[in-house]
């Protein structure tokens, strides 16, 4: 049997060097494995104004971590209960994207496979904050642009769009959107861990989304927002394990490969990615830009979660983080 205290320890190694080097404030390990799980943290939460230490229960802004564990989620059980399917396009969903070229728009075209597999021409991220902060009147910014086209990249706009596919549906089935039991949009902020010190915001985002976009659009779109600790990303990542909390077929098609990088949503093992070269062909893994992370490997039935707040006080900072997600994969998967 194997020992998941034992793979936390080494997973966490290279943790407690990129402490001790000052490369990041804190962090949290989840391991898990077998049903068995195994927490190490330290560091902390937050350094400045004031420090407050780092618990294993922090929660953190999970950043892209939402586009696996809230919108891939929740299409994923729209498709299920027969609301639309994978392959019915955005504007079959949203009859006045684009209203004013209906039959030339390519963002009309594009389907809602597309979108999860980040397959389409739409760019990777665009600053709509700085059009304004009326979430309303940015909503039908974002349909009513001509967006710019270039090749198939992971983009934020596709998820952006789900999310508004998302709040069209949501009276229909209200239960599917809200976020999955320990995950939260709105947390407490004295339970989180703190972000960056931000300049057009003027100060330190603590339980509060990093994410500019996602606050200029209320704090709850497709693409971030969402708040959790490691058990809440542990919790989920079981559950896929065991069979649970999506239909097997959906759960196959998380795990089948659209691209040689890409599965529905979430990102596929590769030469070079986040979750390190020691994992198996069939993990599945995803991160965000706060510096958090999840990896499940299908084969070995295990799955690890790395939070941290590397962009507190600053993103502007090299933290180390890409060898630091692939040094802990390649520990806990050794």
């Amino acid at each position: 049997m194997i020992d998941c205290e034992n793979l936390a320890d080494l997973g966490f190694a290279p943790v407690a060097a990129a402490l001790a080097a000052g490369r990041i404030p804190g962090a949290v390990l989840g391991v898990l494995q077998d049903g068995r799980r195994a927490l190490r943290f330290d560091g902390f939460a937050q350094v400045v104004p004031e420090r407050a230490a780092m618990a294993a229960s922090t929660v953190f802004d999970l950043a892209s971590l939402t586009k696996v564990l809230h919108t891939t989620h929740a299409v994923l059980r729209m498709v299920e209960r027969g609301t639309f399917t994978l392959d019915t396009t955005l504007g079959e969903l949203i009859p006045d994207l684009r209203q004013y070229d209906v039959a030339g728009a390519a963002e009309r075209k594009v389907t809602v496979r597309q979108c999860l597999t980040h397959q389409t021409h739409l760019p990777a991220v665009e600053p709509l904050y700085t059009y304004g902060q009326n979430p309303a009147t940015l909503r039908a910014f974002i349909l009513q642009r001509e967006w710019r086209q270039g090749p198939p990249m992971y983009s934020d706009i596709n998820f952006l769009f789900l999310g508004i596919v998302l709040e069209r549906f949501s009276h229909l089935k209200s239960e599917i959107i809200s976020p999955l039991p320990g995950l939260s949009f709105r947390p407490d902020p004295a339970n989180c861990a703190a972000t960056e010190l931000c300049s057009w915001r003027g100060r330190v985002m603590r339980g509060e989304v990093h994410d500019e976009n996602a606050f200029a659009l209320g704090g709850q779109p497709g693409h971030a927002g969402l708040f959790g600790n490691a058990d809440a990303v542990l919790d989920y990542a079981e559950a896929l394990l065991a069979g649970g909390t999506l239909a097997a077929s959906s759960i196959a098609e998380l795990r089948r490969r659209h691209s040689s990088t890409r599965t529905l949503g979430w990102e596929a093992s590769h030469p070079g990615w986040s979750g390190g070269a020691a994992c198996s062909d069939a993990t599945i893994g995803h991160t965000g830009f706060t510096g958090t992370g999840l990896w499940i490997d299908w084969e070995r039935r295990r799955a690890w979660t790395l939070l941290t707040n590397r962009v507190h006080p600053s993103r502007h900072f090299d933290s180390g983080i890409v060898a630091l997600r692939r040094a802990v994969g390649e520990a806990v998967c050794a």
